[in-house]
Parts: C-alpha cells; structure tokens; sequence
C-alpha cells in the first residue's frame, strides 16, 4: 500500500525541495521523519527511490502552516533530509528554501493578496526568528517570471526581497557565541559567528589551500575534510551547539581574498560536502563578520569597518551574493540593525508524493 501526500516541488533560492502543509504530515516528529525519508529516497547515495536529488542541496523540506504568533503570517519549519543516512535534522535555518515559502503560502490560501507586492511575515520555527519576503503579486496571483538573476541558478525570475528580523544569535544565543571576534582552534585562528547561520571562517591559506579551488576538488582532499570536520567538533560546544557530529551546523567557511571584485571570496562546508554557491543565511553571516573589526573576515578583505548601511559582494564558486547590511560599530562590538537580501523561487510541480504506508505510522 501506497499513501499519497499533498506537496509542492519548489526552487527556493540556490536549493530545491519539497513543501508540505502542516496538517499533511503526521503530527507525530519521528513518523514524520520516516515519511520525508521514504519521499525523497533516504538513505541512498542516488535517492533512486524518491524524489530527492542525490544532494544536500536539493533534499530539502519546507513544512508551512498558520502561524501561532500574532506578528506573523506562517509558520516555517525547515528539515533537512540527509541524502546517505536516515536522518533529518531541524539543526539549521535555510534561507534559500525560504524564497519559495511567500509564494507557497499564498497559493496555498494562508496569506491574502495585498497589491502589486504582497509582504509575508515568515516565523522561522527553527530559530524563532522572522523573515519578510516580499513577493511579487500583481493582477492578484504570484509572478514568478522576471528579470532577476542570482548566481547559481540559470536565467531569470521575479525578485523576491527578504528582509531578516533580529537574526543574530538565533541558533547559538549570540552573534559572536564564543564572546570573541577571533579564537584559536586546534592551532587555527576562527571566527564563530552567527547572524541567522552559525559559520565558522577560517583562512584558506592556513588549511593549504588557495581557497579558489573547485568544490569537487576539497570534496576529493581526504585530509583536508578529516581535519575541517576535527576542528568542527571541537568548536561546536564553544559556539552553545552541543555535540554536533550528527548535526549540520556549524557550517566551516574557508575564505580567501576576493578574485573577482567582491567583498571576499568563499568555499563553504556543509558540513561535509562543499556549496556549490553559498546558503542564505551562511552569506548573512560572512558578510557580518566581514564588517568586524579583527574577525578573520575582516583581515582577510581587508576593510576597515564601519558603521550604517553598505553593500557587501561575497564571491562563491558560482558568482556572487550581494547582502545588504546596516549595522552599528561600538569599538569592537557589532549591532546588526538590518540584513536584507534578494532571492528568487519557482513553482515546479505540484500533486501528490507517495510513500510506502508502513513509513507513515506513529508505531
């Protein structure tokens, strides 16, 4: 027996994944664990019996509800399916999956249409933080067509802004969870950040690396990853995340000088396979720490930090990822008074996943 699930197969941003309402998923965590793994095919390096993508990239669920919060439209939890393990884990935010959440909510009846442009208040379950999407609605339905374009994503789409609400410290409890702008781990100098992601930058150089090097490249550099992932043991009960070899944060950040006019240049763990572009939230927190006086970030780009709102350009294997920041700068201590962001979404198939019924019980 086969049991059908209501779901929206959706481009959030540089990810892809499935979106669910609430109340079509068993309310039971560890049976709903078990339907998104047989859904998208875990655990199997292929996802060949499912609809996942064979990535951690595209193995991504969004499950969206009414809001239980007066200052927000929906609820938004994000699960991430691991593609060779059976596991899901609710550890992070994604910002990307996060584009697709307005136009969803809105065609799924959970937000009215108001006007050319239809302003979303998203509760992000996992850290408890608010995001405003800003999606495009004009003639009263959701335009995904358009002439924005984001680096990682072929052609174009309708802009969808993001503006990040009260994001610092979400996860670990404070921007810099470590109560410094540097450390050193292990021999390695760090920067523990977290402004909506909690990340971990390093400096290419003091791993041997360039830091311009192809993902597949540092995926196939067997020491390199043993020592990125020693080190990110070693910093996960330093940054309030507890043990986290079973968890998907923090992300470790290589960063080197910027190659093509940006702000500074990335390869990004996470945690185990390299970002093909960079997450959302991950780039929030590159660019925060990059307008941090003495972080690594900083010295790396080599700013001088400044107070108000500035535009940072952080380079990733496929391009680019623009932030925009407004903070405040007192001595050394930071305030984060604005993140705001551009994504993009499209609607790719709608319907009914299906699942073996045994995978669907709360036994």
């Amino acid at each position: 027996m086969l049991r059908a699930i209501p779901a929206t197969l959706m481009r959030g941003g540089t990810s892809k994944g499935l979106y669910f309402h609430v109340k079509d998923l068993p309310q039971f965590a560890p049976a709903r664990d078990r339907a998104l793994l047989a859904a998208m095919g875990s655990p199997d390096p292929r996802q060949i019996d499912g609809v996942g993508g064979a990535h951690p990239l595209t193995s991504k669920v969004a499950v969206i509800g009414p809001s239980r919060r007066a200052d927000a439209d929906v609820d938004y939890l994000f699960l991430q399916v691991v593609v060779d393990k059976a596991e899901v884990s609710d550890s992070q935010n994604c910002g990307n999956i996060l584009a697709g959440v307005g136009p969803w909510a809105i065609e799924n009846g959970l937000v009215r249409v108001a006007g050319d442009a239809t302003a979303v208040r998203i509760h992000m379950l996992n850290t408890g933080s608010i995001a405003v999407a800003h999606v495009p609605t004009p003639g009263g339905a959701v335009e995904y067509e358009g002439d924005a374009r984001i680096d990682g994503v072929p052609g174009t789409a309708a802009a969808i802004p993001i503006d990040f609400l009260d994001v610092a410290g979400s996860s670990c409890g404070k921007l810099f969870p470590t109560d410094s702008n540097i450390d050193c781990i292990e021999g390695v100098e760090v920067t523990c950040i977290d402004n909506g992601m909690p990340v971990v930058l390093m400096r290419a150089s003091d791993l041997g690396k360039r830091g311009d090097e192809a993902p597949e490249e540092l995926e196939g550099d067997a020491a390199l990853k043993a020592r990125i992932e020693h080190l990110r043991l070693a910093v996960g009960r330093r940054m309030n995340l507890g043990e986290v070899a079973r968890k998907t944060v923090p992300k470790m950040c290589l960063v080197s000088s910027a190659r093509h006019g940006g702000t500074i240049h990335t390869r990004t763990f996470i945690p185990h396979r390299v970002h093909e572009a960079i997450g959302v939230l991950g780039a929030v927190s590159v660019a925060t720490a990059c307008v941090t006086p003495g972080s690594v970030a900083a010295q790396v780009a080599g700013l001088r930090p400044r107070s108000g709102s500035q535009r940072l350009e952080i380079e990733h294997p496929t391009g680019f990822f623009t932030v925009e920041m407004d903070v405040l700068l007192d001595g050394g201590t930071v305030t984060v008074k604005r993140a705001a962001l551009l994504r993009t979404a499209r609607k790719l198939m709608q319907g009914e996943v299906f699942v073996p019924a045994s995978a669907w019980g709360d036994a």
